[in-house]
């Protein structure tokens, strides 16, 4: 190729395209000139290189490596790109990829260099990336022992069962030793399989109604084999495999405690309350949960009262130390408390409708029993709070702390309203027409009310 035959002009430009900058020195590496023409190397502004020297302005590791470069070419060897970090404005490293060719008559070297930023910002990117799957990786071997270790621990004989198949995925110490006569290996065997033929429907119905409502329920049953009957708690959760059962299986007796021979004074008064439809909660002078019952777990989503011991009932409650503080200064004033609206947060960060009452208790210390009632089980003060309807003056005044003051009074209206309405059917006996005359309103309008507040079926004519 004739090289000599190219104007100068378009020598330049091939050299530029070529290369992304091109630094011209002398023997000692001192910088005379350069030209860059690499987009990312512009913004940076190397001509404030110019009398300096290439090893002034490189970073440690590329000194030795500069000094190869220009030996090279000052022996006539031939040339190999090498890789060095020359230190841009600001302290910016620049990786650049250069080959020097020298000119003997003018004592003078040329490097050419090819930007390397994009790939040194893809290895960087690449570095980091390896790095986080190392702490994620280490994180969750980590996370799994700790599991492991606190699996393994528990007192109570745990399960883990497949949704699905119903089958027992993983199984503590405890398990293998309750359930050993069932079958010789728990994982892969079918959950059914562990308890007795009789207990196996409520074993199901437990299963099936704790994946319908998300929370801990609870069933009796009885072991394979077994002498007596345990309670078993069942709740669900979610990981990669899909949803799985948790089950704890707690022998009756521990709940009831040590038995003699006879059955101890009172402890029908206290099972009743351990199994009551209604949630029970015991706490000190501050609010500090010291005992529960099984519903106020499952209301929570806790599957152990252990979880909710030393615990805070402002923690559990919609609105916290609010409602903690209203409950505890009627307490403290009248010792007795009914009536009170408020919400509860589970675990799971559900919120839920519910009617207290309170007691303080006779002891040493001074306690207070708290009866939790979830109004979705109620009847007509449920539909009161959560529709929105107002039947009369006391239902309104549930509505405080439930609804916000302006809603309230909204309220207000709705109730005059409909108890004109009522008032006017019941003087013309049921005459609709009559009654939007009394009432000053169209037949329409009337009739468009009674539909607002279901007081007429959609069948029933105008």
């Amino acid at each position: 190729m004739n090289l000599h035959s190219i104007p100068s002009e378009q020598v330049q430009s091939l050299l530029s395209a070529l290369s992304d900058v091109i630094v011209m020195t002398d023997a000692q590496g001192q910088i005379h000139d350069i030209q860059v023409s690499g987009k990312e190397l512009q913004r940076l502004n190397l001509t404030e290189w110019k009398g300096q020297t290439l090893f002034a302005v490189a970073t440690l590791d590329s000194q030795e490596k500069i000094r190869q470069v220009l030996g090279t070419a000052q022996a006539g060897a031939p040339n190999t790109w090498r890789h060095i970090n020359l230190l841009g404005p600001g302290e910016v490293d620049v990786p650049l990829q250069v080959m020097s060719v020298a000119f003997a008559q003018s004592q003078s070297f040329w490097l050419f260099g090819r930007d390397l930023s994009g790939v040194s910002q893809m290895q960087r990117r690449l570095v980091d990336a390896h790095q986080s799957m190392e702490r994620d990786y280490l994180r969750l071997r980590h996370m799994e022992a700790r599991y492991r270790l606190l699996f393994e621990s528990v007192a109570d004989p745990m399960l883990v069962v497949d949704v699905a198949q119903r089958r027992v995925m993983e199984a503590n110490h405890a398990a293998q030793s309750v359930l050993k006569d069932a079958v010789k290996r728990l994982p892969g065997t079918d959950i059914t399989l562990c308890f007795e033929p009789a207990s196996r429907d409520s074993l199901d119905a437990l299963l099936r109604s704790s994946q319908a409502s998300g929370r801990t329920e609870t069933a009796r049953v009885r072991p394979l084999k077994a002498d007596e009957d345990c309670q078993l708690h069942a709740s669900v959760f979610v990981q990669e495999g899909g949803p799985q059962f948790l089950l704890r299986l707690q022998p009756m007796g521990s709940q009831r405690g040590a038995k003699s021979g006879t059955q101890a004074e009172g402890e029908w008064f206290s099972n009743a309350l351990e199994n009551a439809p209604i949630g029970f909660i015991v706490t000190d002078r501050g609010g500090q949960i010291k005992a529960g019952n099984t519903e106020i777990c499952a209301m929570l989503g806790l599957s152990n009262i252990s979880q909710l011991v030393d615990k805070h009932l402002e923690d559990y409650l919609a609105r916290g130390a609010v409602d903690l503080g209203v409950l505890l200064n009627n307490l403290r004033q009248s010792r007795i408390l009914r009536g009170f609206a408020t919400e509860l947060r589970s675990v799971a960060g559900v919120q839920l409708a519910v009617d207290m009452a309170a007691v303080t208790l006779v002891g040493d210390d001074l306690t207070y029993g708290f009866f939790i009632r979830d109004i979705r089980l109620g009847g007509g003060r449920e539909k009161s709070a959560t529709s929105g309807m107002a039947d009369s003056v006391e239902q309104l005044s549930q509505l405080v702390g439930r609804m916000p003051m302006k809603d309230i009074v909204g309220e207000t209206s709705t109730m005059i309203e409909r108890m004109c309405i009522q008032a006017a059917l019941e003087l013309t006996h049921n005459n609709r027409a009559s009654a939007a005359e009394m009432l000053g309103l169209s037949r329409q309008s009337l009739y468009v009310k009674l539909h607002r507040y279901g007081m007429v079926s959609e069948t029933d004519s105008e």
